[in-house]
């Protein structure tokens, strides 16, 4: 790398293009630290911003956006790629402030997999697929697993749906091909998905869908196979940010690469110490080797944190120096301690649960903190059972972040079925789902034996529909059902295309037309369950409304795109506002990103934190789960506790518990817990 001045700047030979420093332009900037203001006045050539936790990245990047465009750079050749739409949308309101909101002109503002979806709508038909491709939720994406499993005569005792798919998405992420997968394969289980890859592409090119990682894979292949589609892409951006830059992965980068290949003038922000990516295919090593691949670079080190105390960042320090691939970085703090941290040890998983959340209740009703100042950060999935039992019972309200997403609800999919085969009459999966739903007569025997006959004719389901109705072999009432909905959708398609602006109205007349109130009476016995799935459909029907109002040209396809990149983000569904004052259960994964007042760091025990598959794994997942802990660490703004349960119990036995080395890593050797015993939070202040 190369060396660093105190302005946390690196030296390089190459010239870089900085905005003329008046003092317009140190008014602008006057919230800016130094080296923030440094990286933000650089608008050319590439550069690394190493961005600690709390250290203001986002700032750094809306501002630079500004400056970029004050300096004579139109707003539409600038690119700035995050990860999340949480983080794109947030990006995009920092810039509006910063350039104003009436400006025509606006910076391109996506996640990779919009961007890849822009290029797509452009360039896919050179790969053989339509333009007016769909994007394949989870629903369509398990459909077609089985349908591959089945037809490769794989039962789901030997490998279910699922993990056909992980394996599919693993192979894709890192760039592995259907005619590749065999080689790639470290199972059994992976040998049976690598016989069913093929298949399943075949299966979705055949109906013009794409799933998630195709959006990446296929823009990758359209760079590598079409020059001219890659310099029209290359021609579109001067300038081009990546948020989050250590998550990317292989593809990803190879992307970015090809994009600023002619210019150069790339900017990347991220943070080496929160990569915790690496299970989902992001290399760490992207943001390792960034002057390796572009030796020329500037970097920036951002270390001024103004999230936590200094007792809090001392111990986070102290952790992540542990791991030898890194970038050398301290976080500095801007605020004091009031409290030291505490390591609490109790007997049990149980004790652990009751005394956390007996803590805080007695914060919530003795000391008035709110409880959405509370988080209660954990390693696995398995762990808030018992805390969200205790929560529950002492009536302290808690939302359990990284649930059930909006869109994965069935009334949400039954309705979005609907919609997929009004934009795509092909979309035979989607109408499989809602062709009795709700019920219209059209039994499960009748739909199976179209089915096979549809297959074994190779014709569309409903061509055959069409003969087995002139032919009188179907029942009448099943040929009535499926008379009625091949109109509903002639009718409704019609309404879509010629007013798209109504798309709003349109749902809601076609959830009156098909009495979708009936299903969810069916489905749900319980009055007050019925209300909230009505309450569910409601917001469902406003959502699109949102979307027409803030979209220039609406289309149901457009729609649909918009939903599928939203139901697949790589963050859980947080609703702010019903979890603005509510104790806050999430994984340390869902964590990052957030900040809270208080955190419990729970389960702080060998195999649960680090997990037992990275202690019997290598020294690189020790390190990724090294990396995870600090995130944790670094989301406490003033109070952070540690809990561990000398016993838990396993497989109906209780056994004992060995601390996490992480703890010892922190105390620097000196790991002591107070026990549940010696602990008398419940009788002090915190």
């Amino acid at each position: 790398m190369p060396t660093t001045n105190d302005a946390g700047r690196s030296r390089s030979s190459s010239p870089v293009r900085h905005i003329p420093r008046d003092g317009q332009s140190g008014s602008r900037l006057q919230g800016l630290n130094p080296v923030q203001r440094a990286a933000v006045q650089t608008l050319s050539g590439p550069m690394l911003v190493l961005a600690g936790a709390g250290t203001g990245k986002t700032r750094v990047i809306t501002h630079r956006i500004g400056e970029l465009i004050r300096s004579g750079v139109a707003a539409d050749r600038i690119l700035s790629v995050t990860f999340t739409n949480k983080a794109a949308r947030e990006m995009k309101g920092r810039t509006a402030e910063l350039i104003g909101r009436g400006s025509r002109a606006k910076p391109v503002i996506c996640t990779f997999h919009a961007l890849c979806v822009r290029i797509l709508r452009e360039e896919i038909s050179q790969l053989g697929y339509p333009s007016q491709f769909r994007i394949m939720d989870r629903g369509d994406q398990e459909s077609a697993a089985r349908r591959v499993l089945r037809e490769i005569r794989v039962t789901e005792k030997s490998l279910r749906p699922g993990d056909f798919l992980s394996a599919v998405s693993r192979w894709k992420s890192a760039g592995v091909g259907a005619s590749s997968a065999a080689d790639a394969a470290e199972s059994d289980q992976d040998f049976l998905a690598a016989m069913g890859y093929r298949r399943y592409q075949e299966q979705l090119r055949g109906s013009g869908a794409v799933d998630f990682d195709d959006l990446l894979l296929l823009t990758d292949r359209l760079f590598a196979e079409f020059p001219k589609a890659l310099a029209r892409q290359q021609s579109r951006f001067d300038h081009v940010q990546i948020d989050e830059y250590q998550d990317t992965n292989g593809i990803q980068f190879r992307l970015i690469s090809a994009l600023v290949e002619r210019h150069r003038n790339l900017c990347v922000v991220g943070d080496d110490d929160q990569a915790i990516y690496g299970w989902r295919g992001a290399e760490v090593r992207h943001i390792l080797g960034f002057g390796s691949h572009f030796p020329e670079a500037a970097v920036f080190r951002l270390e001024d944190n103004y999230r936590c105390t200094d007792r809090i960042l001392e111990l986070a320090n102290r952790l992540v120096r542990h791991n030898r691939s890194r970038h050398p970085k301290t976080l500095r703090a801007h605020k004091v301690s009031t409290q030291d941290v505490r390591v609490i040890e109790y007997p049990d998983e149980q004790l652990e649960a009751e005394k956390v959340v007996l803590e805080i209740r007695f914060l919530m009703h003795k000391k008035d903190v709110p409880p959405g100042d509370v988080a209660i950060l954990f390693r696995t999935n398995e762990q808030p059972r018992l805390f969200e039992a205790e929560l529950r019972r002492t009536n302290v309200p808690y939302v359990l972040i990284g649930s059930q997403s909006f869109y994965d609800r069935k009334e949400i999919r039954d309705i979005l079925a609907y919609l997929k085969v009004l934009a795509h009459p092909q979309d035979e999966s989607s109408l499989l789902r809602i062709i009795n739903v709700p019920t219209r007569g059209i039994g499960a025997k009748t739909v199976t034996s179209l089915q096979e006959r549809a297959v074994h004719e190779g014709r569309s389901f409903w061509e055959v529909v069409g003969q087995a109705q002139s032919e009188g072999t179907l029942p009448a009432k099943a040929s009535e059902g499926l008379r009625s909905l091949k109109q509903l959708f002639v009718d409704f398609r019609r309404k879509f295309q010629e007013s798209p602006r109504q798309m709003e109205r349109h749902v809601e007349d076609l959830l009156g037309q098909i009495n979708y109130d009936s299903e969810i009476e069916r489905q749900y016995k319980d009055a007050q369950q019925q209300l909230a799935r009505t309450a569910v459909l409601e917001e469902f029907v406003e959502s699109i409304g949102d979307y027409v109002r803030q979209t220039a040209g609406p289309t149901l396809d457009d729609y649909l795109a918009s939903i599928a990149l939203e139901g697949r983000d790589d963050e859980p569904d947080k609703d702010e506002q019903s979890a603005a004052n509510a104790v806050k259960l999430m994984t340390l994964h869902s964590a990052k990103g957030l900040e809270f007042p208080r955190v419990y760091m729970v389960g702080m025990e060998e195999g649960l934190l680090p997990h037992k598959r990275s202690v019997d794994g290598t020294a690189k997942e020790i390190e990724e789960e090294r990396r995870l802990t600090y995130v944790g660490v670094t989301r406490a703004k003033d109070v952070l506790t540690f809990t561990r349960a000398a016993t838990r119990r396993k497989w109906g036995k209780v056994k004992p518990s060995i601390p996490s080395r992480f703890l010892y890593e922190m105390f620097d050797d000196s790991y002591a817990p107070v026990s549940e015993a010696e602990d008398d939070s419940t009788g002090n202040e915190m």
